[in-house]
């Protein structure tokens, strides 16, 4: 068991070692009126069968629909009454309850990721649910042309299929495959445990350990597959008429590990995801030359311990498709040729450092913080040397760090909509804009 020192954003936790490997992080929050709990489960859509991408979406969204003790009914008479909610997706399980009832999610959140029977009926009720859901995706423009794009990315690594399947591997499983693939994967040798509230971490601790007879431990995560398309000039158009184009642009990003993050940070709310009056993207493309109402752009926000994606993406009419590609190209290229004004890094620099405090205010978020400090084993002053660092950035940090990361002549093009393949081809590889 450790604890932090006292730090102004420093989150105070405990965090301690279960039986089996399972890590518990607990962090206090006095008269909070909120709990949240989330159950990390390392593994997520990297484990997907061939040909049944979407598993491990499905496990951890039909978790709910029984458990070994209860059916759906039962487990949302446990937390619903109390004003709790809980959730699950490919990574494991997140929920809140308010007021001191604690105890009774984190059974309800233990026993689904530990007992879950995914019952044959209830589970192709959802599953037809999602089919419905997935057959209004396979004609909604921006869905596609998304999917196109991180294809183009990530080619035949699972990043480059979606996250929650598609028609064809939705037909491939089965309620069986759902409970083998949980079986597999599921272990508690894998999970780390966050909760976040008006607890007391030695009372949460002696509380999960009680319930951690039930859970399998299973085994360690597999190694990722971490081999990925190298980054040039691929473009793919999705053709649906419609009155707008979803236009886009990038190429494989970088890890969260990456020695100047703070840099991209700084970069990425000059260029395209600070709000408007420090945006570059949305002042020249939205603001001055009227093309969208919605453009942004980043490289920092996907990092995760394998590469993310650099993305810039403009909604517009189809006759200023053109214009919006050469657009966002043009401001990539300035931002990796030019230093950027000292008003305008400052600017990038306050909201960036300012938004840290009240961005941890809401306890679901801090849940997630300790999750992440745990997957990329970050110091417990991470937050503190992080807003440090954003403040420190130069000009020619950003400069540095754009020309290191950024590619404008060789990325990836993908829009769907009133556009044809032939006409995106004409746009790229980059022409003399």
């Amino acid at each position: 068991m450790s604890t932090t020192s006292s730090s102004t954003l420093a989150i105070p936790r405990e965090r301690f070692e279960l039986p089996g490997g399972a890590v518990l992080i607990v962090s206090p929050r006095p008269h909070a009126p909120v709990t949240a709990v989330q159950i990390h489960v390392r593994g997520g859509v990297h484990l997907d069968p061939a040909g049944r991408e979407g598993t491990a979406e499905w496990v951890g969204q039909f978790l709910q629909q029984g458990t070994a003790h209860k059916d759906e009914a039962a487990i949302a008479e446990c937390i619903e009454p109390f004003g709790g909610s809980v959730s699950g997706n490919a990574q494991g399980l997140r929920g809140t309850m308010a007021g001191d009832r604690w105890r009774e999610l984190l059974d309800v959140m233990m026993e689904l990721v530990a007992e879950p029977t995914f019952p044959d009926g209830p589970v192709q009720v959802q599953m037809e649910r999602t089919r419905s859901h997935l057959k209004v995706q396979e004609e909604e423009p921006r869905v596609q042309g998304g999917r196109r794009f991180r294809h183009l990315v990530y080619g035949a690594h699972r990043f480059g299929q979606p996250t929650g399947g598609s028609l064809a591997s939705l037909q491939a499983v089965t309620p069986a495959d759902l409970r083998e693939h949980h079986a597999k994967h599921w272990g508690s040798a894998r999970a780390i445990v966050a909760v976040c509230g008006d607890v007391t971490p030695d009372a949460v601790h002696e509380h999960v350990l009680r319930r951690l007879g039930a859970w399998d431990v299973g085994t360690p995560c597999p190694a990722l597959d971490d081999t990925f398309p190298a980054i040039e000039a691929r473009c793919a158009a999705f053709e649906k008429g419609r009155e707008q184009v979803h236009i886009y642009f990038g190429h494989l990003g970088v890890p969260r590990a990456v020695p100047d993050y703070a840099s991209l940070v700084v970069m990425d709310h000059v260029l395209g995801s600070g709000p408007g009056f420090v945006n570059r993207l949305s002042k020249k493309l939205r603001d001055e030359q009227g093309l969208a109402y919605s453009v942004h752009g980043d490289i920092h926000h996907s990092a995760g311990l394998l590469p993310g994606m650099f993305t810039a993406y403009i909604g517009t009419s189809p006759e200023h498709l053109a214009t919006a590609v050469r657009g966002i190209r043009a401001e990539v290229r300035t931002i990796t040729q030019e230093l950027v004004g000292a008003e305008e890094l400052q600017m990038a620099k306050d909201y960036v450092t300012g938004s840290m405090v009240l961005g941890y205010e809401r306890a679901s978020r801090r849940a997630g913080s300790l999750i992440a400090h745990e997957i990329h084993g970050f110091p417990q002053d991470h937050l503190d040397r992080l807003r440090a660092e954003y403040a420190a950035v130069t000009a020619e940090d950003v400069l540095q760090s754009a020309r290191a990361h950024l590619f404008p002549e060789r990325a990836c093009l993908a829009a769907s909509g009133s556009v044809t393949q032939a006409q995106l081809e004409a746009l790229h590889p980059a022409q003399d804009d």
